[in-house]
């Protein structure tokens, strides 16, 4: 990641400006490089995949530790980014775009990069124990991704 969040001090005040609004969205440029971009250090380009483990970090360091809602974790990644860009989506009322994802805060698992979809593997999380799903990903009403 460019820059790196070195210290604990850094990631405390990243937190606290989530806590107090100063940033307003939580998401990930998913840098999907893959092994062999990633293979000299030196010339290997920044970035780790986040696509399949953002809502999950999110929910274990956020939600699961009380620092921040439920409520807030969705108006971070889902509503925010969307209303800052303009685009639709994100409702289940009839007409609009049914642009949604289907989580299970509470469902475990281990970060495994080798069953990512994504062709990077290059994951900060790899063999951690995560809490939190995407059970289903739904674009333009069509089921596009199902665990």
């Amino acid at each position: 990641m460019n820059p790196p969040l070195r210290l604990k001090t850094d990631v405390d005040a990243v937190i606290k400006a989530i806590q107090d609004k100063t940033i307003d969205c939580i998401i990930t440029d998913h840098a999907p490089h893959s092994p062999e971009e990633k293979a000299d250090f030196k010339t290997a380009p920044n970035g780790v995949i986040g696509l399949e483990t953002s809502l999950a970090a999110t929910l274990t360091f956020l939600y699961h530790t009380g620092k921040v809602s439920l409520f807030e974790i969705v108006r971070l990644m889902c509503v925010n980014p969307r209303r800052i860009l303009g685009i639709k989506g994100g409702s289940l009322v009839a007409g609009e775009p049914a642009d949604i994802t289907l989580f299970d805060p509470d469902e475990e698992w281990t970060v495994e990069p080798d069953k990512f979809k994504s062709k990077s593997r290059n994951s900060c999380f790899k063999g951690m124990r995560l809490k939190g799903r995407v059970k289903y990903t739904i674009v333009n009403g069509e089921i596009v991704y199902e665990d």
